[in-house]
C-alpha cells in the first residue's frame, strides 16, 4: 500500500490503514500503534542513533547528542565545532555534514519535531567533586562489586577522568571488572594500556592517581 516511505510516515498511520495490512489484525494493529506511541518518549541519544546517519553508532549518537545538547546545535554545528565532540573524526563528521545539508533530511527532522519526538538531551554530568583521576582516560569493562557501569563511568568524570568507548593507544587504564571480554584485555596488553582492578581503581579515587 506505499504506507511508509519515511519514519515519519509511521506518525501519520492510522487503524485503518494498519488493518488493511496483511496479517494484521485487532490485537496486533493495536500492538503497532502502541509501539509507535512510546517511541515518542525515546531520549535525544536513542531517536539520533535511529534517525540512520551512516557511521554514527549507539555510542557516536549517544555522545553527539550529549556534546551538543540539542538536534538543533547538532544541526547547525560547523565541521571544527563537530571535530571537538569527543571520539569524534573525520569520517563521522562529513557523514554528519552531508545527512543535515540535505533538504530531504531536514524536511524529515522537522516532521519528527512536530510529532514530539525528544531533540534535547536530558543527560546530566556528574557534579565534579575532585580531580583525584587528573584528567586520565578510562575505559570500563565487566561487572563490578560496588559500582552498576553507568554509575562507575559517572565517578570517573566527577573525579576529573574521562571515560573512552574503546581501547586505543590513547587510553590510560582498563578497569577490568568479572566477566570482561578476552579481546579489551588482549589489547589493551598489546598497547601496553595499564589494566587495573575495581579495587585498585577504588584507591586511585582514595589516594589520586600515581605516575
Amino acid at each position: 500500500l506505499g504506507l511508509l516511505n519515511s519514519p515519519a510516515d509511521l506518525y501519520d498511520l492510522k487503524k485503518e490503514d494498519i488493518m488493511q495490512l496483511e496479517g494484521f489484525k485487532e490485537t496486533s494493529t493495536r500492538n503497532l500503534l502502541n509501539g509507535i506511541a512510546q517511541s515518542k518518549v525515546a531520549t535525544f541519544e536513542a531517536v539520533l542513533f535511529a534517525i540512520g546517519i551512516r557511521h554514527v553508532g549507539k555510542t557516536v549518537a549517544e555522545k553527539l547528542a550529549r556534546h551538543f545538547k540539542t538536534m538543533d546545535n547538532l544541526m547547525n554545528a560547523k565541521k571544527e565545532e563537530l571535530l571537538a565532540a569527543p571520539e569524534v573524526g573525520e569520517i563521522i563528521v562529513d557523514s554528519v555534514v552531508a545527512f543535515f545539508n540535505d533538504k530531504g533530511n531536514r524536511k524529515e527532522i522537522e516532521r519528527l519535531r512536530k510529532v514530539g519526538l525528544h531533540f534535547e538531551s536530558a543527560y546530566k554530568e556528574a557534579e565534579k567533586v575532585s580531580d583525584a583521576l587528573g584528567g586520565k582516560s578510562f575505559v570500563v569493562s565487566g561487572t563490578f562489586e560496588h559500582y552498576d557501569r553507568d554509575e562507575i563511568k559517572d565517578v570517573i568524570v566527577a573525579n576529573g577522568g574521562k571515560v573512552l568507548s574503546g581501547v586505543s593507544g590513547k587510553l590510560d587504564f582498563l578497569v577490568a571488572g568479572e566477566n570482561m571480554g578476552p579481546s579489551k584485555r588482549e589489547k589493551a596488553e598489546k598497547l601496553g594500556v595499564r589494566i587495573i582492578s575495581e579495587d585498585e581503581f577504588r584507591g586511585m579515587l582514595r589516594d589520586g592517581v600515581k605516575s
